[in-house]
């Protein structure tokens, strides 16, 4: 099982995971638009300096590399995603979501051989490549979750809306039983609600509209 701590560190190793993938695409957006960074006066030699070290392990050559180490980075943050309940998502946004994201992400290298300055084509490339980012992200987490769902063992899941109930009858002179009926694993079964010692202080407990005040009438 889980603990909170446990789901708590993986979610921390996600949003790093995540950012390390933001470092690199940023990294990558600033070698590839050198010109127009210097002409916005974002360039500065310190950071030059540092990027160009960066630059010597090879993993910014060209515009697929670094674009594939951000991506992999990403795929991986996206395996914390935590299913929800009865979310209502359709495999059909999900290959949109990923398929248009993948598209625009990868071709929007395509801007460099447009001709257009080096500020126009800077822009239209970060631009294009953030909105096919946000699109795989968008995708991704929906595709996860979907994942996560519909192998859910948990005994509350939409499948399974209860836990295994008393389905014995107990009682005694004093006792006061109430028959029921329970959801598990998609079959409704018979239960008791066995009050076996009525005399002590007793709690009922429910949501507004759930019968509590016809419980005490009853009981």
């Amino acid at each position: 099982m889980n603990t909170g701590e446990d789901i708590g560190g993986l979610r921390k190793i996600a949003d790093f995971t995540r950012l390390i993938s933001l470092v690199i695409l940023s990294i990558h957006f600033y070698m590839s638009c050198y010109l127009a960074f210097r002409l916005w006066g974002f360039a500065a030699g310190i950071t030059d300096r540092l990027i160009g070290n960066v630059a010597k392990t090879g993993l910014f050559d060209g515009y697929l590399l670094p674009k594939a180490a951000a991506l992999l980075c990403l795929v991986v943050s996206l395996l914390a995603v935590k299913g929800r309940k009865d979310e209502k998502i359709r495999k059909r946004d999900i290959g949109i979501y990923l398929t248009l994201g993948i598209i625009i992400y990868f071709a929007s290298a395509i801007v460099f051989v447009g001709g257009f300055g080096p500020q126009l084509t800077a822009g239209l490339y970060i631009g294009m490549t953030t909105i096919g980012y946000l699109l795989m992200l968008t995708g991704g987490g929906m595709l996860s979750r979907l994942i996560k769902s519909s192998i859910n063992t948990d005994v509350f899941n939409s499948e399974n809306e209860t836990f295994p109930q008393e389905e014995r009858l107990i009682e005694n002179e004093y006792s006061v039983n109430l028959p029921a009926k329970y959801n598990l694993k998609g079959k409704i079964r018979d239960s008791y609600i066995n009050i076996i010692n009525p005399f002590r202080g007793l709690l009922v407990t429910g949501t507004p509209g759930s019968g509590k005040g016809r419980a005490k009438v009853i009981l």
